[in-house]
């Protein structure tokens, strides 16, 4: 077992091993409970390991199985009228998040995306809600958002999920359907975009393996726990994960944490 590991993982400690296991399998509930969150708690602590390149890889590969089979039982349930615009600017948008990945100063970057999504989490807790149904020009600049944060650090997710759960007309399984479907999608296309980036390579696919089987059992403890949750639970829960996954990202506690 440990030379069948060492093999689809080379060069990956113990620790480091047990830090991607337990991000996996976090990363799984939460997105199977929320629609969303995976890249969220996964990506900062696989890049610990792993670098925030070949993190990004690694979650291609590991959603792909799941992200496919959830879009298309939701597909049926989701509001095409905002999904579509939404993706179209995120495809767009994806290319340049990539681009400000390599050429931004990697901490003057982190603190605009935190310091965004804080900002963001802050009003929709207020108790603020967007009335009426979300027109074309919000949809487009919500995608375009989604694209440069999926492109810069793969949290795409973190702009959809305060557009959705903001829009108090959407009951949580509304918000849920149009969160599977665009991002079962979106793998299908970002990884056209990733490939030609050299950044989804054999290596990750191996590695990817035994990562998979962990995050199916998220998954399914997610979905059930979702199950059980009411709408106002729901969104609290995913208030607290969009809240937390841009606080751990903060470059004020790499000094005390060593990161």
């Amino acid at each position: 077992m440990n030379d069948l590991l060492n093999a689809l993982l080379p060069g990956i400690s113990a620790s480091g091993l047990a830090i991607l296991l337990a991000a996996t399998a976090l990363g799984g509930i939460v997105r199977g409970f929320t629609g969303f969150g995976f890249a969220m708690v996964f990506m900062p602590l696989a890049s610990i390991v792993l670098g925030p390149v070949a993190a990004l890889g690694l979650i291609w590969f590991i959603d792909l199985p799941y992200a496919l089979p959830l879009a298309a039982r939701s597909a049926k349930n989701a509001e095409w009228r905002e999904v579509l615009p939404l993706l179209a600017t995120a495809t767009l948008a994806l290319p340049a998040g990539i681009w400000l990945l390599i050429w931004l100063d990697r901490e003057t970057m982190r603190w605009i995306l935190a310091g965004l999504v804080l900002t963001a989490v802050a009003l929709m807790a207020s108790g603020w809600r967007y009335h009426g149904r979300p027109g074309i020009p919000l949809s487009l600049g919500v995608g375009v958002l989604s694209g440069l944060f999926n492109g810069m650090a793969s949290i795409g997710g973190m702009p959809l999920a305060v557009f959705w759960l903001g829009a108090q007309r959407n009951d949580k399984h509304k918000t849920r359907a149009n969160l599977q479907t665009f991002f079962g999608i979106s793998t299908l296309i970002g990884g056209t975009i990733l490939w030609l980036n050299g950044i989804l390579t054999s290596g990750a696919a191996l590695m990817a393996l035994p990562l998979c089987a962990v995050y199916g059992v998220g998954l399914w403890a997610g979905t059930h726990g979702f199950r059980l949750a009411s709408d106002a639970a729901f969104r609290r829960i995913a208030y607290l994960v969009i809240f937390l996954s841009a606080l751990v990202s903060l470059p004020v506690w790499d000094g005390l944490i060593g990161r």
